[in-house]
């Protein structure tokens, strides 16, 4: 079956667009399945940076169909910036793009919501970007989003645009002290936004069904990890949807019976962004050296990234959870100037030992992880195209990781650059 979903396997940032980008190179169709344009893909090709916050990274390969599921939630601005951006550059994206009929949009008032929560919260903020994807999500499963189907029908629209705003307007004022968002104004623009993106709306349950049965390749890709998914990540300092291979069923209308493989991309230290547990964080030269050396800044917001040591317990989680069969393990380069690499392989918690990955986000703010100490090739991996001819104590790490997941580790990337990748 040639189908493959591509997780993050872990807090997210782990170069989920780097892999994609260079799996799309064979296949016919990208597929996102959740999450909203908080995610930002870095990809570097023929010298070029892009960030991607929307569009699948199969954009770049022009035989690549992009697909934008039902899960995931439109931000019409991002997404307009975005297409022009890529037009800007070149690349073609009419008949090449379908964005689902069924995904929820991001309204003005989600985003200002968004904030004015953070805001509120103060210390127990949950470290959101602000770009109104929670609430969105929430109007969603209140039943009461707004769909990309609602704007073909303008009745429907302001019907749906009035009542909810009766609603948030009233809380914007009451309770946040905003000032009350004008009905005309928004539905004057998100009419407006439909004429610019009718060409890419389309059935895409039907397309990517079809094309599943026609043993087309495919890959379904989520935006951030799956430590912050809403079930199975570290609740309640998470996303608002499923990252997790899951997710790629419900976000995009196709069976489990229709997943051939899973890949996990693993960054070969660990990153978070935002509040909540992070056992392995490195508070002192270590975790500012993993953040330099890794430009550990987010690609959406600019925010500095928490920075620590693998924790292979979380990542045994994540593999059992997701079911992944093999690891793409991603920024392996930036710790080519260690002497020695620490790696978590267990929690301890008041006098016990934890080797698994606990539900109660207290419980990971308060355990010590217990490390194993690896030596360190410290010499640079540069030009290496060969698994061969890696350094032998770094092929010792990538085989402790393999052993203690027991998972193939089967892409090594030793860059941000497309090149630098050596398929095992």
């Amino acid at each position: 079956m040639n189908t493959r979903i591509i997780v993050g396997a872990q807090w997210g940032d782990e170069g989920k667009g780097k892999v994609v980008d260079l799996l799309s190179e064979k296949a016919d169709i990208v597929a996102r399945y959740q999450g909203g344009a908080n995610a930002g893909h870095t990809i570097v090709f023929q010298g070029k940076k892009f960030v991607l916050h929307l569009i699948p990274s199969g954009i770049l390969h022009p035989h690549c169909q992009c697909i934008i599921g039902n899960g995931v939630v439109i931000d019409p601005v991002a997404l307009m910036e975005e297409i022009q951006m890529l037009e800007q550059l070149g690349i073609s994206i009419e008949g090449r793009l379908f964005i689902s009929h069924k995904a929820h949009l991001i309204m003005p008032y989600h985003k200002i919501l968004d904030t004015a929560r953070e805001h509120q919260a103060a210390g127990n903020s949950i470290g959101t970007t602000g770009r109104g994807i929670g609430p969105s999500y929430i109007d969603k499963f209140s039943r009461v989003g707004i769909r990309i189907v609602d704007l073909l029908d303008r009745k429907t629209l302001e019907e749906k645009l009035r009542a909810n705003l009766e609603e948030k307007n009233t809380v914007l004022r009451k309770i946040y002290g905003k000032e009350e968002l004008n009905i005309e104004k928004i539905v004057q623009e998100y009419l407006a936004f439909d004429t610019q993106i009718d060409p890419y709306i389309t059935d895409t349950t039907a397309l990517l069904n079809q094309a599943i049965r026609d043993g087309k390749s495919v890959l379904m890709e989520g935006a951030q990890g799956a430590l912050l998914d809403v079930d199975h990540g570290t609740y309640p300092y998470v996303t608002s949807s499923n990252p997790t291979s899951g997710g790629a069923c419900t976000g995009l209308g196709v069976p489990p019976t229709s997943i051939g493989t899973i890949m996990g991309v693993v960054k070969a230290y660990s990153t978070r962004v935002g509040n909540g547990p992070f056992p392995t964080e490195l508070i002192n030269s270590d975790g500012e050296f993993l953040r330099k050396e890794g430009a550990e800044f987010g690609a959406t917001t600019g925010r500095p990234r928490r920075c620590g040591w693998l924790d292979l317990v979380a990542l045994r989680y994540s593999v059992m959870i997701n079911g992944i069969s093999e690891i793409a393990l991603t920024k392996i380069d930036v710790l080519n100037n260690f002497e020695e690499i620490k790696v978590c392989t267990e929690y301890h918690l008041d006098g016990k030992v934890l080797k698994y990955f606990p539900a109660d986000s207290s419980q990971l703010e308060t355990l010590t992880p217990h490390y194993v100490t690896l030596k360190g090739w410290n010499t640079s991996l540069a030009g290496i195209t060969n698994y061969d001819n890696l350094p032998e104590y770094t092929k010792k790490y990538i085989q402790f990781i393999e052993e203690f997941t027991e998972t193939k580790v089967s892409i090594v990337s030793l860059s941000p650059s497309r090149e630098d990748t050596i398929i095992r």
